[in-house]
């Protein structure tokens, strides 16, 4: 059998990533062709002193990119020599919207046709997001997982290598030693709110409709912080069931429908946005330049958030980038 696998020990290169890169580079030197059969997990164990799951880490790699074949009972050979795709990523999304598919795009972009890419959704369904997670172990070489709502998702997680997982939007305290890309929710409100207060000045009451649940809590500390320090009247609720929205006063909407309901709300009292009566709504989309004269946004850069996402999975950074946010203003403030 060929020799395909040297480990440098004293390396600082991780002794699985120099196994996948013996066998990426024997084949770029046209020593294995497609159908080679190599050295099997206790041969290469055995003979370098590494545990089973090293080995077993590499091979799953390998496997992921379509190199390699395993046949019961016979061993592993080489399926593919096209080693030109560098990833084949798992993306764990928490639903599809028009944001989201910004990001997606954004992503996809960047990663310029070094990657495949396959995106699953879990609807905060705790059950959808285990088994797909449980069902992704060792066929992809990269995991970007949105944990959205869900805490103490760590056991799970730490079941695929560490160093190919990738968390995005939230911080999560068990998930601290992950690589992310994350919003500070509560800092970006508080932000825009202070660079718009001099619009907000005319408003008698801020008003936030927050109906929680999936939604990132920290916005209300944010939302309260502002108003507290530069003496803002203000109300948090959590729908618009039931509302009276007053003139001079200026509603601040998580959701697309609330969105959609106060601007209907707002033209049966004949309250024109922006002047006596104020809208700002989250996440920004091309609709809203449109809607009732363009609607004020505060959000994240979801195309930047791509962006970091695809540059940190290529080059394998770690650490965690708080991705930008900003207040685009328009009519309806």
């Amino acid at each position: 059998m060929k020799k395909v696998v040297t480990i440098d020990s004293e390396s600082s290169k991780p002794k699985y990533r120099q196994i996948i890169d013996s066998v990426v580079n024997a084949i770029e030197r046209k020593c294995l062709v497609k159908g080679d059969k190599i050295p099997s997990i206790n041969q290469i164990c055995g003979e370098f002193g590494l545990s089973r799951d090293t080995v077993m880490m590499a091979f799953n790699e390998l496997k992921a990119k379509g190199i390699l074949l395993s046949q019961p009972g016979k061993g592993y050979y080489i399926a593919s020599t096209d080693v030109q795709h560098d990833e084949k990523i798992f993306v764990l999304f928490d639903e599809l919207n028009a944001f989201k598919e910004d990001l997606y795009n954004s992503l996809i972009n960047t990663l310029k046709n070094r990657a495949s890419v396959e995106v699953y959704f879990h609807h905060f369904n705790y059950k959808v997001f285990k088994n797909l997670l449980l069902e992704s172990i060792g066929n992809y070489t990269s995991y970007i997982i949105m944990p959205a709502t869900f805490d103490n998702t760590n056991y799970l997680i730490s079941k695929l290598p560490k160093d190919k997982v990738f968390i995005l939007d939230r911080l999560k305290n068990d998930l601290k030693n992950y690589p992310v890309v994350y919003q500070h929710f509560e800092q970006d409100f508080y932000d825009a709110l202070v660079e718009g207060q001099t619009l907000l000045k005319k408003y008698r009451k801020l008003v936030f409709v927050n109906p929680g649940g999936k939604e990132p809590g920290q916005r209300s500390t944010g939302f309260k912080k502002f108003c507290e320090e530069f003496d803002f009247s203000y109300e948090i609720i959590k729908t618009l069931d039931g509302i009276r929205p007053g003139l001079y006063e200026a509603y601040f909407l998580i959701s697309d429908r609330d969105l959609v309901e106060l601007v209907k709300i707002a033209k049966n009292y004949k309250y024109k946005l922006g002047k006596k009566f104020g809208v700002v709504s989250f996440n920004d989309t091309m609709l809203k330049e449109v809607v009732s004269g363009g609607i004020t946004t505060i959000s994240t850069d979801f195309v930047e958030m791509g962006k970091n996402l695809a540059q940190m999975v290529l080059d394998r950074k770690s650490g965690k980038v708080r991705n930008p946010s900003k207040l685009i203003v328009r009519n309806s403030l």
